[in-house]
């Protein structure tokens, strides 16, 4: 089944023609080498995994069917993972994340993942931010053409060829010393960053 995954991954997003705003912010971290949390909604995970494919990027899976089925394609597209969730294993998830930050490694969240809340930013990118002061960097992929799965994520398939936009806004910073209603601030500036960026990106085809 992982031959699958990999072949939609490149059969729709490798032939998507993108249009890009922000890429200076991701390209200023990778230049600086500076280790970065990459999120982003679950339902956009086939552009997003073709897009920043290749960069070693060790991205938090859950410990069920569904990412263990995930785990193995995106692996095929050069990704490494962190078996956990919000539910379940995510704290021993986010340690292995913390490791591969400090061993420079980029790593990503789907943020309202593995079974939503649609579109709700849960807290575990800032707590990252703060164990390691790694910068959190929020992008949206909107395709012009999809197919969209009755799923709760409304998993978007996009058609192949069609045209699509990535939108990367500035990197978030976590204080160290944050308190608990510091960070529950920044996981509201995450909240209002995201949906920003999926109204933008949508809107554009509509």
């Amino acid at each position: 089944m992982q031959y699958v995954g990999y072949a939609l991954i490149w059969l729709t997003g490798g032939t998507l023609r993108y249009q890009v705003e922000g890429l200076q912010h991701w390209k200023g971290l990778k230049t600086s080498h500076t280790p970065m949390i990459m999120a982003f909604w679950h339902g956009r995970i086939i552009p997003a995994t073709w897009y920043f494919r290749k960069n070693q990027i060790v991205v938090m899976t859950s410990l069920n069917f569904d990412g263990e089925y995930i785990a193995r394609f995106i692996a095929m597209h050069g990704y490494e993972t962190a078996r956990g969730s919000s539910s379940h294993g995510g704290l021993r998830a986010l340690a292995e994340m913390e490791r591969a930050i400090k061993k420079g490694k980029d790593t990503g969240f789907t943020v309202d993942g593995p079974r939503g809340p649609r579109y709700q930013v849960k807290p575990g990118p800032v707590l990252l931010a703060k164990r390691t002061g790694a910068p959190i960097l929020c992008f949206h992929i909107a395709s012009k053409l999809y197919w969209q799965l009755g799923s709760w994520d409304h998993f978007q398939i996009p058609v192949p060829g069609s045209r699509a936009i990535l939108l990367i806004a500035p990197p978030i910073y976590v204080p160290k010393d944050s308190n608990e209603a510091q960070q529950r601030e920044k996981q509201l500036e995450m909240q209002q960053i995201l949906d920003d960026l999926r109204n933008r990106g949508d809107s554009c085809w509509t």
